[in-house]
């Protein structure tokens, strides 16, 4: 005649208060993130809510065909203001960024490349605005530039490649060894493996990475306003010697004003900023997106 051991009989209680006690903190734990991503959500809508409202109504032609004139007129010079400081910051930062990270990704153990990387990620913790001031001191006071185009263009590049150069070293790192094996075995040289292999099986991360850097860097005010200033003209091409007008100034600035003027104009700006990040980011998601589906067919 078998019994049933305490031991046997008592494994089914454990297991079952076991499974309860973890169900609970799964429980709690999905409610405690729903609430962050509920207070997050509610916040991030009720900006982009707020920004719709005010600045969608101060839309016009004028807007975009005419410069500011104080605190009214349009905004054409923030505009072209704002795409040339984004493309040439871009110009100067994304060859770097570039192969820096693919220094950094090929030669990951040597103390060159270590000693780069960790610059990179203390130049990621550095606030916005010390690169503004490093870019006065040097640029606008030391060298005689005064506020300008290319101040403002190094600044932002400067802070700028980390990104870049995170972004395109994880991008290769994440390429399966396999290829690179098979472009050896088939006889190509090291850098032929490196620039037509092994990067162009990635090249939609490292431009995932580069328009992320470039949203970022449309979207900052601090180190411009040491290195840039604000005009109310529209740029006419000098790069060294000439202030320059740029969107997030009219935020940052119009909004203390007084006049309605100047608050319509701040809210279109900050419409068009949102707008023209929102659109890069998609533009970036969807590269991503259609690369990992060629990957995958």
């Amino acid at each position: 005649m078998s019994t049933l051991s305490p031991t046997a009989s008592s494994a089914p209680t454990t297991n079952l208060a076991l499974y309860r006690r973890r169900r609970l903190y799964n429980l709690i734990g999905w409610t405690v993130f729903g609430l962050f991503f509920a207070l997050l959500a509610f916040a991030l809508l009720d900006i982009v809510g707020t920004v719709l409202k005010r600045g969608w109504p101060a839309l016009s032609l004028e807007l975009f065909t005419k410069p500011t004139n104080g605190v009214s007129g349009g905004l054409l010079n923030a505009i072209i203001g704002t795409f040339a400081l984004t493309v040439g910051s871009l110009i100067l930062a994304a060859p770097v960024g570039v192969f820096s990270g693919i220094f950094v990704s090929e030669y990951q153990s040597s103390p060159f490349a270590r000693v780069i990387r960790y610059l990179s990620d203390v130049m990621v913790g550095v606030p916005s605005i010390v690169f503004g001031l490093f870019g006065y001191i040097t640029m606008v006071t030391w060298l005689g530039w005064q506020f300008s185009m290319l101040a403002g263009c190094i600044t932002l590049a400067l802070m700028i490649i980390p990104y870049i150069l995170r972004t395109t070293e994880l991008a290769l790192r994440g390429v399966a060894p396999e290829l690179r094996e098979a472009a050896y075995a088939l006889g190509a040289g090291h850098a032929t493996v490196v620039m037509r292999v092994i990067l162009r099986s990635c090249f939609s991360r490292v431009m995932t990475g580069i328009l992320l850097a470039m949203a970022i860097s449309m979207g900052e005010t601090a180190p411009l306003i040491y290195t840039v200033n604000w005009s109310n003209y529209v740029w006419d091409g000098h790069l060294t010697r000439e202030p320059v007008a740029y969107l997030t100034y009219v935020i940052w600035s119009f909004i203390n004003e007084p006049f309605d003027s100047a608050h319509a104009l701040a809210y279109a700006a900050a419409l068009l900023i949102t707008v023209f990040v929102l659109l890069i980011t998609i533009f970036a998601r969807l590269a991503l997106s259609k690369f990992t589906s060629n990957q995958t067919h």
